[in-house]
């Protein structure tokens, strides 16, 4: 009997334990899913900065200047060599970038006019996905006098939370507007470093966010003024030991050098505050669901043939750094690739990586199947010079309108006279020797021409002279050809 009791109480005890267990199990269960969720898409940054030239990092092995930080990023990106910015200037990238647009179709082919605040943009497509969207920095795209702020609405296309400013180069001290004040506000001192700070508070507080977010990083820098960048980047940089590219002509290499030195300055600095931003994303848990671009809206000549800044069609002013970082989740190996990505591009091969339907509006390419190796694009892409203005302007600085053709060998301009560049890429990278005319190129020529020719038919460009298509949107232009702006 005893025996019994014995055996009776033990199953009694087992079967008390398994109860506790399950229960136990259930609450811990319940206990994980109730924590925060990793959203399921991933999030989006752009990292944006102004008249950064492809050839200006040390992952593209400029020998004057050292970025760690986004030679890390390089490794572990996606990295498109050949990327362009297809008509390299500001406000017409910008426009490309958020509409996925070529500039003739969204009309902002010239700096300092408004994009239409009915167009479909990477915004509005990203928030009716459950995005939380996000603007900070340089706008350029409302053409209300630079200073003003970009009213909330339909002007800011888009974007929820904004600390943001038209067009500013005082880097020091700038203005910017912070979401629905309508007060003028400046940020506290160099505001590359202050617009950093801005976009880390943004990505921790969407951290406990059931949503995901896209969000642009619009720096200023390391476009002109050039030595404007704090004192302790300026000191790393000896303007006698800049190495200058060799298209740069004797007449400009001792300005060249100077100004250099303080480009070279705020790249540091940019480096140095991609580098904060990428740590304060992997201290959130964040880095590994948020794809990351990093570009600029065109390059700087800084001296190369003899000019500056941006507009024509030249490797240092066409030519931009793209990288992408992609999340281990979507299975696509980094490394060199060598298709040319244009600036329409940008939008529509992010929505694609994150799962988003890309709308008919859009003209660019989708790059995502490409990153895959399924399909094979890229081949060749437009550069495009509507109107000439501002410092490339056709009264003071000979500035022309150009259609041109770049493939992963050859760049080919044609101006209104009939063909004007063609450049071996490859064999001349410093694009010395102008082969238009050269007997021994007349057949590539005439095969450049015909492509040019196609790629102009398929995409409606009748190539007529600037004044035409100023005309047909009602731009005011100044005796040289460009928009005045007002501050």
């Amino acid at each position: 009997m005893k025996n019994k009791v014995q055996e009776l109480l033990s199953q009694y005890l087992i079967l008390a334990f398994t109860l506790v267990s399950v229960v136990s199990c259930n609450e811990k269960k319940k206990e994980i899913t109730e924590e925060p969720q990793t959203p399921a898409k991933p999030n989006v940054l752009v990292l944006l900065t102004d008249q950064w030239r492809a050839q200006a990092t040390g992952y593209a092995g400029d020998p004057n200047v050292d970025t760690p930080h986004l030679d890390s990023l390089a490794a572990i990106s996606v990295n498109f060599k050949n990327a362009v910015s297809g008509m390299p200037v500001c406000s017409p990238f910008r426009a490309s970038l958020l509409t996925g647009q070529r500039p003739l179709t969204h009309g902002v082919f010239m700096n300092d006019v408004q994009l239409d605040t009915n167009a479909v943009t990477i915004a509005k497509v990203f928030n009716k996905e459950g995005y939380d969207t996000g603007y900070i920095g340089k706008w350029h795209l409302d053409g209300h006098g630079r200073l003003q702020n970009v009213a909330p609405g339909q002007r800011r296309q888009g974007f929820q939370f904004w600390k943001g400013n038209e067009c500013t180069h005082d880097y020091n001290e700038s203005v910017y507007y912070d979401n629905d004040d309508p007060k003028r506000k400046i940020w506290d001192g160099y505001d590359t470093f202050e617009q950093t700070d801005a976009a880390i508070d943004y990505i921790k507080e969407r951290k406990s966010a059931e949503n995901p977010f896209m969000m642009i990083l619009s720096y200023g820098t390391p476009h002109a003024p050039y030595h404007t960048a704090p004192l302790e980047y300026r000191n790393r940089f000896d303007p006698a030991k800049i190495q200058l590219r060799r298209n740069v002509p004797d007449s400009l290499k001792e300005r060249a050098k100077k100004d250099l030195a303080g480009y070279y300055a705020h790249i540091a600095a940019l480096d140095d505050m991609i580098g904060k931003v990428i740590k304060n994303l992997k201290d959130s848990g964040q880095f590994d669901n948020t794809i990351i671009v990093f570009t600029a809206d065109h390059g700087d000549l800084l001296g190369s043939h003899g000019a500056y800044k941006k507009q024509q069609p030249y490797e240092e002013s066409a030519r931009v750094p793209m990288l992408y970082y992609i999340p281990e989740k979507l299975k696509i190996a980094s490394g060199e690739r060598d298709a040319l990505m244009n600036s329409e591009d940008i939008m529509p091969t992010l929505l694609s990586l994150c799962d988003i339907s890309i709308p008919n509006t859009v003209e660019g390419l989708d790059y995502r199947p490409y990153m895959e190796g399924k399909e094979e694009i890229g081949h060749a892409t437009l550069l495009t010079c509507v109107q000439p203005f501002g410092q490339w302007n056709r009264v003071k600085h000979g500035g022309r309108e150009y259609r041109a053709i770049k493939t992963k060998q050859y760049t080919y301009a044609r101006d209104m006279n009939g063909p004007w560049l063609l450049f071996d890429n490859i064999n001349d990278p410093y694009q010395l020797f102008n082969l238009v005319g050269n007997e021994g190129y007349t057949t590539l020529q005439d095969e450049l021409e015909k492509q040019l020719s196609q790629r102009l038919k398929e995409t409606g460009d009748e190539f007529l002279p600037g004044m035409e298509y100023i005309k047909k949107l009602g731009y005011p232009v100044d005796e040289t050809g460009t928009v005045p702006y007002t501050n």
